[in-house]
């Protein structure tokens, strides 16, 4: 097995950050993939506008940030998911309020505090299993987030579960493991 600070190095980070900007080449897919379904109340296309941005940021303080600060750097964070990850959510839209909601209900975990959520995405933390590969329509309200996680079915990945849900997910199924030929077939959100 490969340790998850090699997953997260400088390198793998400024390749995870591309991906979460544009879809991947099939080619450059490793033989297998984790994805999670996603159960939407509408479009695909708005949740996968919330969710990007957010995993972005995190990706983006994972290259660029100094963890051992006291205050990470949170500009770059879209303002609802500061607000959802306040201590009463209060602030936030309707789509993250009922995506807190909905995590807090299938998962029986308290909410994320901001620091706590970005923090999964120091290099150096192993916590975090997985990197982002793509996200696709399945349906008229459904998606597939695609993660690499080496080929592992039992990963750390509870701040993408947290991100999957308030960026207006009504219920996250998965992992599951998929050959790449799954994701491959399967249009983008």
């Amino acid at each position: 097995m490969i340790s998850h600070t090699m997953m997260h190095s400088e390198e793998s980070l400024a390749a995870e950050f591309d991906r979460l900007r544009r879809r991947p080449a099939a080619e450059s897919a490793p033989p297998v993939l984790c994805e999670f379904t996603v159960d939407l109340p509408g479009a695909p296309e708005p949740y996968a506008e919330r969710l990007r941005p957010v995993l972005s940021a995190a990706v983006d303080l994972g290259i660029t940030a100094d963890f051992a600060r006291d205050d990470l750097p949170t500009d770059g964070v879209p303002d609802w998911f500061v607000a959802v990850c306040s201590p009463d959510g209060g602030g936030a839209p309707d789509f993250a309020r009922n995506g807190r909601a909905a995590y807090q209900a299938h998962t029986e975990s308290r909410p994320w505090s901001l620091r706590n959520w970005l923090h999964r995405f120091d290099p150096d933390d192993d916590s975090r299993g997985w990197q982002w590969w793509d996200i696709t329509r399945v349906g008229p309200s459904r998606v597939r987030i695609w993660v690499d996680s080496r080929g592992e079915s039992f990963f750390g990945c509870q701040e993408l579960r947290w991100a999957a849900y308030t960026a207006g997910a009504l219920y996250v199924d998965g992992p599951a493991v998929w050959n790449l030929g799954v994701w491959a077939g399967e249009r983008p959100a």
